[in-house]
């Protein structure tokens, strides 16, 4: 009984699908076009919770802004001595920072829209090299993850475009996207998996670490696509970019998809 049951697990994961403690299963399949709505959404949401991530929990991040707020503040206070203008320099600060995060993001997404996510049969399906999955769960698309083959690069695939459903999360979308990209690194023989994240929340490095990746590298002043570049929001947008990699070669996964 337990050697049919294990052979039953790998059958369900071979096939995309992810057994959740008996209750749901979640299906990671190839996007098809039925899904292209579901697929913006979640991108667009996703990339909506960067906005607070950056401007708030991404301050503690970077002390250089730190430091030039305070002497912001030293300055007010030397030029004006106007007390009720410095205890409202803080608020006048955050939400200058959150205001540039969003348009920054925004641009962003202009750029993502302009790139493969406005037209995601033609860029993911060019090409053997690239493909997007979506994952579902109950019947609903919660998760979405992409994958760029790079041979000029020393034969790397890059993780794109991961996002999941707000209110899917923890549920092992991720893992379940994730393992699917590296299954597609191993089955097209490439050496590595890549992945840029500006990401502050730590759960999404926590997953990345139980993948298998590895940090390599921080880029601190990271140049976002569709960011102006103008003084204010060099001023109040700053973020790092984090360079994860895994040696497919030496992953745990294997080229049909078991562990």
């Amino acid at each position: 009984m337990e050697e049919k049951a294990q052979k039953k697990d790998v059958q369900q994961h071979d096939k995309g699908l992810i057994p959740q403690n008996g209750l749901s299963t979640i299906v990671v399949r190839e996007f098809e076009p039925a899904d292209k709505p579901e697929v913006q959404q979640i991108f667009y949401e996703g990339l909506m919770e960067m906005v607070p991530d950056t401007a708030f929990r991404g301050l503690r991040h970077h002390p250089e802004s730190l430091l030039l707020y305070a002497a912001m503040t030293v300055a007010c206070v030397v030029i004006t001595m106007c007390w009720w203008l410095i205890g409202l320099l803080p608020a006048l600060l955050l939400c200058g920072r959150c205001f540039y995060s969003r348009r920054v993001i925004h641009g962003y997404l202009e750029h993502a829209m302009s790139r493969d996510m406005g037209d995601i049969e033609g860029f993911y399906t060019k090409s053997s090299e690239s493909c997007l999955w979506v994952a579902v769960l109950e019947g609903r698309v919660v998760g979405v993850v992409g994958a760029v083959g790079r041979q000029e690069s020393g034969g790397a695939v890059e993780l794109w475009r991961m996002s999941v459903d707000r209110s899917c999360r923890r549920c092992g979308v991720g893992m379940a996207l994730g393992r699917k990209v590296l299954e597609f690194a191993a089955t097209h023989r490439y050496s590595s998996v890549v992945l840029g994240t500006t990401a502050y929340t730590p759960a999404a490095h926590q997953l990345y670490l139980r993948l298998g990746f590895r940090c390599v590298g921080v880029t601190n002043g990271y140049v976002t696509p569709g960011a102006r570049q103008s003084l204010l929001e060099r001023i109040f947008y700053r973020v790092c970019h984090h360079h994860y990699s895994l040696d497919v070669q030496n992953s745990r996964i294997t080229s049909n998809g078991q562990h």
